[in-house]
């Protein structure tokens, strides 16, 4: 196992933490000279705010670790392709690698529906690598989301 896959893995325990508190299973790592600096899960149920992705709850861990709004010489592990509002987020903090597990056909923008990562009218951009573990990481969610319709077909009518 290379070191890329190696936290991913560790992303893809934190999407099982999310899980287990019944968020959509979502995680992510950052790492600043292979050490892992924060970690982040999906929390936006329990938390009811609409910022609390996995990775931008790991960017803000992140910052105080570095004590530091700019995050240059790390790297960000998430098991879903990040959305709009994430992407924003990776590029104020300037990261500058992005590695990811599932696509996104809904939301994603580090190359689904668009790739605001790379797009060179910002003045910051990050290098993508993605589909690592994809089908661990998709298979997380497909399972998560199969067991909710069940749950809901199955829940008596009142």
């Amino acid at each position: 196992m290379n070191n890329d896959e190696h936290y991913m893995q560790l992303a893809i325990q934190e999407a099982k933490k999310a899980e287990a508190e019944g968020e959509v299973p979502i995680g992510a790592v950052i790492v600043h000279h292979d050490e892992v600096i924060a970690r982040g899960y999906n929390q936006r149920e329990s938390s009811q705010l609409a910022s609390s992705h996995a990775e931008f709850i790991a960017i803000e861990r992140a910052n105080g670790v570095i004590g530091s709004w700019r995050l240059e010489d790390c790297t960000l592990y998430v098991t879903l392709e990040p959305c709009p509002m994430c992407t924003g987020a990776i590029l104020q903090s300037r990261i500058p690698r992005v590695v990811y597990g599932a696509k996104d056909p809904k939301a994603g923008c580090a190359g689904t529906l668009m790739n605001l990562l790379e797009d060179d009218r910002f003045n910051h951009r990050a290098e993508v690598v993605p589909g690592l573990l994809e089908d661990m990481c998709g298979q997380l969610l497909t399972d998560f989301f199969r067991k909710i319709r069940s749950q809901k077909k199955n829940k008596p009518s009142s």
